[in-house]
């Protein structure tokens, strides 16, 4: 029996590589690498010798096991499981032989064409990792003539190894919109995948290897359906409860939404995005064409290869430690989170032995690691979630960092004139900043989404930036003069004289107010009738603890300690911490500073604490109930927060209160604590108001808290009951809806019973427009990015807190934050003087 099947084209039409599918799951190779064709003919036909392994209920796909084991996947359109069966008669059943040439469906080339997104027609070989594949074919083809793709089996099938303990068992429902067709097959592969345990999936009297998406495609699954899942091994009990969690996820037969939607066309000519920086600029265009990198695809031995790929990671990781190190002395510390997430990334072993089994397959590291990233990019890019698909662009990332040092030739930073807008398809972090940044007035990209990681870069180094522009983008004329409006969603490539001057004017005076601004926020703030307010700054470590005060804070408002304990392989040290603290309280000459403590969970992974996967992150184990689920590492935190000196100009404040049980447990564990030290002195604790019912219950609290700090952005979350890492709900997400005003009120006002202050350190006290606002509630203390912090004080110092109360208490009886803007934005210039 040869080893090598050479198949024929089961389709007349164009071929076309998976790339140019229009759905993430082919076009990545999720499925098994392979080719498409564009159909010309209406009957679909065997590619060679072998036997049906799987048809579809549907009709819309047929798999085909060759004399070799391989298994060829076609699948006929794009989305068509949702015509259930409509436009396709199928001609064969499972298990029959059939020959090469032999009709396999008939296609109703008409209707199916009028009803599916496209009649792009896909044939994979869906265990591609034990074959290689030649993928010759070009052009047009013919059905049953045309050589498509020859594939040769490289050895014995691979296998799990063999699994010990006893089977266990679970059931449950599947959720996706047309049972388990290629897409939810490929996603429940990828979560098989993870785990050592054998997993088999159980229906109708049949079991399928989870570990096979033709296996499983071929039980015939329906949505709705009933699966038994079976899992034994070491993580069967893990394995079991991420499957489950895989099946009863409803997901859409639609396409995978792209990182972030392009926005319509504007009827003015100028070309819309979405602002992912704020700002204005005027400068040349560059475009930063993206050229691909060929790889060889055969190595040169197993050995030689993975000692290649093993170097090439480390030289990755030096390079990319380095760069955190150079954030971290700099104080950039977005930048240096970003690069820090970079090493967990290479360290990721799924992604390892991806790479791994690639080069074991004879293929080079290069080709091996550039195949690895990119099955993973589409997993992400197949999951629905858009803010998942805006982390495709890290691992984009580390495949060029290593690619380049594989190589050879490492890509030289770009030269830019004086003043460049950088046009560019997407750009990753690091490519972002090897850009001169004094060169750098504006970056426009085509893809890209307003919270991925270059997004959060060109916030915090304070570069104007448009975001998911479409291609219009890359079809701009490079050289000329272009004015940018980050803020308000667009670039015009064709300004005349007159708007750039007026542009370049405008830019020079917020320039200077900036400056004067910055002069004059060493003093403190009070509103026109003499009301003072604290304004202090969000902070993450010394370096920004200097600049908090550079830019006039008079303290800071909330450290964030997770800090400490993300992007590292275990807990810092009571020292570590204690030191970290203790050089945050000496930066910030004789101010005061409120340190919270760990706020671990929902969207703030710390791998190695030992929390359990949970079905709403965002409603688990998240803050202070960390602290209660692991008490050393709470009791770590206080010990070090208890050796800081002076305890005088220390305050911690405690995230995610429930009610006053949650305080009082901290501060008699405090108490406690102190005594073991010998501390007779104890520094000032607060409780952030966070969850309804802490506002609602502010007054008990404020009995037992030395102060109250409002967390807006978790506030609002659970107020509205949008999930704040939602793309689709960003919009109406907004703080200054009125019942978050009430809340905010209701707190101030049970604090005022005990004469305890209130503080806002969420997004809403970074909002000029809230300033009024929040003064009129009766908030004495907003604690802001250091940079706003000039600005922030100069709002309140035009204030008259008299005529803010009267205005905060009109806006709680509006019934829309749009409705509240709205009156905010037409009382401006009443209010500010």
């Amino acid at each position: 029996m040869s080893a090598t099947v050479t198949l024929q084209a089961p389709l007349s039409g164009v071929v076309l590589p998976l790339s140019a599918v229009p759905d993430p799951v082919f076009a990545g190779g999720l499925m098994g690498q392979g080719l498409a064709i564009e159909p010309l003919s209406s009957t679909l036909l065997s590619p060679c010798d072998g036997q049906v392994s799987q048809v579809s209920s549907t009709g819309h796909a047929v798999t085909v096991r060759a004399a070799n084991g391989a298994e060829i996947l076609m699948h006929i359109g794009i989305d068509t499981v949702k015509l259930g069966g409509s436009g396709f008669a199928t001609r064969v059943q499972k298990g029959d032989r059939v020959q090469c040439g032999q009709p396999l469906v008939d296609i109703d080339i008409d209707s199916v064409a009028r009803r599916a997104p496209s009649l792009i027609t896909v044939v994979v070989v869906t265990n591609s990792d034990d074959m290689a594949l030649s993928l010759d074919a070009s052009g047009l083809v013919e059905a049953g003539a045309s050589c498509f793709l020859t594939v040769t089996a490289q050895g014995a099938i691979s296998h799990p190894g063999a699994v010990h303990g006893a089977e266990l068992s679970v059931t449950a429902i599947v959720a996706h919109e047309g049972g388990l067709h290629a897409r939810p097959c490929a996603l429940l592969h990828s979560v098989a995948r993870r785990y050592e345990s054998h997993i088999d999936i159980g229906f109708a009297g049949q079991r399928a290897n989870a570990r096979s998406v033709v296996s499983m495609m071929g039980l015939g699954v329906g949505e709705n359906d009933t699966v038994t899942l079976y899992a034994q091994g070491a993580d069967a009990d893990a394995a079991l409860a991420a499957l489950v969690e895989a099946l009863q996820t409803p997901t859409h037969a639609g396409h995978a939404p792209a990182p972030a939607a392009v926005v319509a066309t504007r009827d003015d000519g100028k070309l819309g995005g979405v602002c992912a920086a704020p700002g204005l600029a005027v400068g040349t265009l560059v475009l930063l064409a993206e050229q691909e990198r060929a790889v060889p695809e055969r190595g040169h031995g197993v050995e030689p290869e993975l000692a290649a790929l093993n170097g090439a990671l480390q030289k990755v990781r030096d390079r990319v430690a380095a760069d955190v190190a150079q954030a971290d002395k700099r104080g950039a510390h977005a930048e240096s989170e970003i690069f820090g997430a970079h090493l967990a990334l290479l360290d990721d072993p799924a992604l390892a032995q991806a790479a791994e089994r690639y080069i074991l397959d004879g293929r080079s590291a290069a080709y091996a690691y550039r195949s690895a990233i990119r099955a993973q990019s589409e997993v992400l890019l197949g999951l629905g979630n858009a803010l998942l698909a805006e982390r495709v662009a890290d691992l984009k990332d580390l495949e060029r960092r290593v690619l380049d040092v594989l190589l050879g030739g490492e890509e030289a930073a770009p030269e830019l004139p004086a003043q460049a807008i950088v046009v560019a398809d997407d750009l990753t972090p690091s490519q972002l900043t090897r850009l001169p940044r004094e060169q750098l007035a504006g970056v426009v990209l085509a893809r890209g989404g307003a919270t991925n990681h270059v997004a959060i870069l060109c916030r915090a180094l304070a570069i104007p930036a448009l975001v998911a522009c479409g291609p219009a983008a890359l079809a701009l004329a490079a050289g000329g003069e272009a004015l940018l409006n980050a803020g308000e969603g667009w670039l015009d490539a064709d300004a005349d004289a007159a708007a750039l001057a007026a542009a370049r004017q405008d830019i020079a005076q917020r320039e200077q107010r900036r400056r004067m601004l910055r002069e004059q926020s060493a003093g403190q703030a009070r509103t026109r009738d003499g009301l003072a307010i604290e304004v202090a700054a969000n902070i993450a470590n010394a370096a920004e603890a200097r600049d908090a005060v550079l830019n006039g804070a008079d303290g800071v408002g909330l450290l964030r300690t997770e800090f400490l304990f993300i992007d590292r392989h275990d807990a810092p040290s009571e020292d570590e911490q204690r030191a970290a603290c203790q050089d945050v309280l000496d930066a910030l000459q004789g101010r005061s500073a409120i340190i919270r403590t760990l706020d671990a969970g929902g969207d703030k992974d710390v791998p190695y604490l030992p929390l359990p996967a949970e079905d709403n992150p965002a409603l688990g184990l998240r803050g202070i109930r960390t602290g209660f689920a692991m008490p050393a590492v709470l009791d770590a935190q206080l010990r070090a927060l208890l050796q800081v000196k002076p305890l005088s100009r220390l305050r911690i404040l405690l995230p995610m209160v429930a009610d006053v049980a949650d305080l009082l447990r901290v501060r008699q564990r405090l108490d406690e604590l102190a005594a073991e030290l010998g501390v007779t002195e104890r520094p000032q604790l607060g409780v952030m108001i966070e969850v309804p019912s802490a506002a609602l219950l502010a007054d008990q609290l404020a009995e037992h808290a030395d102060f109250l700090s409002i967390g807006t952005n978790d506030l609002t979350q659970y107020t509205l009951a949008m999930d704040r890492c939602h793309p689709a709900l960003a919009a109406r997400l907004d703080a200054l809806h009125p019942s978050l005003l009430r809340l905010i009120a209701l707190t101030v006002h049970g604090a005022a019973k005990h004469g305890k202050w209130v503080g806002v350190c969420g997004a809403l006290a970074s909002d000029p427009q809230a300033t009024p606002v929040l003064v009129g509630l009766g908030v004495t203390e907003l604690s802001v990015s250091p940079q706003l912090v000039p600005e922030i004080k100069d709002t309140v110092r035009r204030l008259d807190s008299t005529a803010c109360q009267q205005l905060a208490l009109d806006l709680q009886s509006l019934n829309s934050a749009q409705q509240v803007r709205a009156r905010l934005q037409a009382d401006a210039a009443a209010l500010l003087r």
